[in-house]
């Protein structure tokens, strides 16, 4: 491949690696070094690096990377999905159309037995600032970020399920990930439950185990419709924040779902419980009349509050499957999202709201 910049680890990320980077979409410009800032290691490994132009007024000089895991346990069970893979194509592909926030796109490649790499403008660049996984946040930063969830599923309401642009996002691979998530949901459950001990109450061990083993009925209740765009993992470690108005960042687990989906996941996640149900429903008509403001039909946003409480069952499962397999997060950070997790799904008996 012409300009061929997949990186394996971070020592690959050279000068002859960065100016190849630069001539895919920058020709001209001249990369005078490199030098690494920070690497991290969880779903993918993380590098942010520090890149010296004879340009610099033409393209940013401090790059966010995303290359495969050197966790061998994440690798494993990012790989087959492809999940990295995923995010390539939503920069190459969607990132241009998403109305709210992105990080901006430098250059990405991605292909089956070769890898994958990502290249963006590290957020810091503009002066924004990451959040972290743990960030608890006040009514006021979540309402910011319900609006803009509400913007782009607008956006993209009703317009993504039968447009040949998006059907690789319900594809084979997003198949496949889905069939693995059904094929080790048990297991995973089971040691998920173990690991987290006393912080799972033992009433919720019997029902967690009976929907592991009940998953495929439960997805396919919970793909209703209408079908927008989601993310699918909007808990706080995936913000970004410029001056008070919210980013989304890591779309590897992107896809066509319902985007009420995403406002439980968020609001499970990224404040604290007691906040939570001071402020749920509220935020949960704000999320209503932000859809209806951008476009969407009333008729259709009716439902949400018991849509709303069967999907409170993805953050559950996705803290404890993380938690199993181990690697993919701080272990803290893991932790803290369970428990408010744990809360949602007993505030609001969610077991009993999907077929078991």
């Amino acid at each position: 491949m012409k300009h061929n910049i997949f990186a394996r680890h971070p020592k690959n990320l050279t000068i002859d690696w960065a100016q190849r980077v630069v001539n895919l979409n920058y020709p001209g410009i001249t990369v005078l070094n490199i030098s690494t800032v920070s690497v991290d290691v969880g779903t993918t490994t993380r590098i942010r690096v520090l890149v010296e132009l004879d340009k610099p007024e033409i393209l940013p000089q401090r790059w966010f990377i995303k290359l495969p895991s050197l966790a061998w346990r994440a690798r494993l069970i990012t790989a087959l999905p492809r999940l990295l893979h995923t995010e390539v194509r939503f920069y190459n592909e969607l990132a241009s159309t998403i109305p709210i926030n992105v990080p901006d796109f430098i250059a990405a490649q991605s292909k089956f037995g070769a890898g994958a790499t990502l290249v963006l403008s590290d957020i810091a660049e503009s002066g924004a600032s990451p959040g972290m996984p743990s960030d608890a946040l006040t009514d006021i930063e979540a309402s910011e970020v319900i609006k803009q969830l509400a913007k782009l599923h607008a956006h993209f309401w009703n317009k993504v399920h039968s447009n040949q642009t998006y059907h690789w996002l319900a594809g084979p691979v997003r198949q496949l990930e889905d069939h693995l998530g059904t094929a080790l949901s048990v297991p995973l459950m089971k040691r998920g439950l173990n690991l987290a001990g006393e912080l799972i109450p033992s009433t919720l061990h019997s029902p967690a185990i009976r929907y592991a083993r009940n998953r495929r009925k439960v997805m396919r209740f919970l793909s209703g419709s209408p079908k927008t765009l989601i993310h699918h993992d909007c808990h706080p470690g995936n913000l970004f924040w410029n001056k008070s108005k919210p980013g989304l960042l890591d779309w590897q687990l992107i896809r066509i779902g319902e985007g009420i989906s995403d406002i439980s996941y968020f609001l499970s996640m990224a404040v604290k419980p007691e906040i939570r149900r001071l402020h749920e429903g509220n935020l949960l008509t704000l999320y209503k009349n932000e859809l209806i403001n951008n476009g969407v039909p009333s008729s259709e946003v009716i439902d949400m509050q018991q849509r709303y409480r069967a999907h409170l069952i993805y953050p559950f499962e996705a803290m404890i499957v993380t938690l199993a397999v181990g690697g993919m997060m701080n272990l803290e950070h893991n932790r803290e999202l369970l428990r408010r997790t744990i809360v949602a799904i007993e505030d609001h008996d969610v077991f009993s709201a999907i077929p078991m």
